[in-house]
């Protein structure tokens, strides 16, 4: 599960505003996969394979009755149970959110019950939602950002030095959670030491770190390098790993082959590619089953002649 905040004296008052501001609304997924009472729990076993899930609600028509869990699953399996309906092995004392609730009311929740999910009802008492640990996490992720985005545009924009070309090169080992995110962090302080704006940086930063995490989490590690000169700057990360079976598919936001254990990470969103080829100019990917990956972007910034370069 991922790791939440939990309110508290020590608590960036960032958080704090953020936590309260938010309604459960805001940051639950409103598309709920559900079971009906009669279905079997092999079809919920099912369902939970497809969608990487490890619990489904009993709704129908909007009405909550229960919920079933993997562990649930697991019971069913041991005992022989498996063909028989959600009715006779749902847990039917649900804790339930509500949305119009504050979202630190949720955070609260997961750090109480210690549950996966929880189950969000509209004011008539109606299945609207659900939430997880990750939905918390990557909301107040981007809601992060959009602040240091504001923060960022009243940061006066540097004066640009000229300066050989330079060429960083990381090796970035499987499974490193450790240390993901150093590549990513010098490259943004090479380009910061050539003055270049905090826009570009960001986006350079943004490129170097996905690239940085897909080498963690679905290579068996690879190499990260930077080619930066006057007006661009080259990204290229190669693995000698899995390979992408179908580029095409890995292109789209939210798939993701991503075990269940890097999704309770918090890794893992399939978002990554996409994020790189949004923030580049330029943007490629080679990969085949067995061959390895290659990823390349380019950021380009313009630098007229004593002034500040632009994106």
């Amino acid at each position: 599960m991922a790791v939440l905040p939990i309110l508290s004296e020590q608590t960036p008052w960032v958080l704090q505003d953020l936590l309260f501001r938010l309604k459960v609304r805001d940051v639950m997924t409103p598309d709920v996969i559900t079971v009906r009472r009669s279905d079997r729990m092999r079809y919920a076993q099912a369902l939970m394979k497809v969608h990487r899930i490890t619990g489904v609600p009993v709704a129908e028509q909007g009405r909550l009755f229960g919920i079933v869990s993997m562990d649930d699953i697991i019971t069913a399996l041991e005992r022989g149970t498996i063909d028989e309906p959600v009715e006779a092995h749902m847990t039917t004392q649900v804790v339930v959110l509500e949305a119009d609730m504050p979202l630190s009311f949720g955070a609260s929740y997961f750090e109480k019950y210690r549950f996966g999910r929880f189950p969000v009802l509209d004011r008539d008492g109606r299945l609207c939602g659900i939430l997880t640990s990750r939905d918390i996490s990557a909301s107040l992720l981007i809601e992060l950002y959009k602040e240091y985005c504001r923060l960022e545009a009243q940061i006066p924009t540097p004066t640009p030095r000229s300066a050989p070309s330079q060429t960083l090169s990381i090796r970035v080992r499987r499974y490193d959670f450790e240390s993901a995110g150093r590549g990513a962090h010098e490259i943004k302080k090479a380009l910061l030491a050539r003055g270049i704006p905090a826009e570009i940086v960001r986006r350079a930063g943004i490129a170097a770190y996905e690239m940085e995490m897909n080498l963690v989490v679905h290579s068996v590690g690879g190499e990260l390098s930077a080619h930066i000169e006057d007006g661009q700057i080259e990204l290229i990360a190669t693995d000698d790993g899995p390979g992408i079976e179908d580029v095409e598919l890995a292109m789209q936001d939210g798939y993701s082959t991503a075990s269940e254990w890097i999704r309770s990470l918090g890794f893992g969103a399939g978002m990554g590619l996409g994020n790189i080829r949004r923030v580049s100019d330029e943007f490629s990917i080679t990969s085949a089953p067995g061959q390895g990956t290659k990823v390349r972007a380019i950021i380009r910034w313009q630098v007229p002649a004593g002034g500040t370069p632009t994106p």
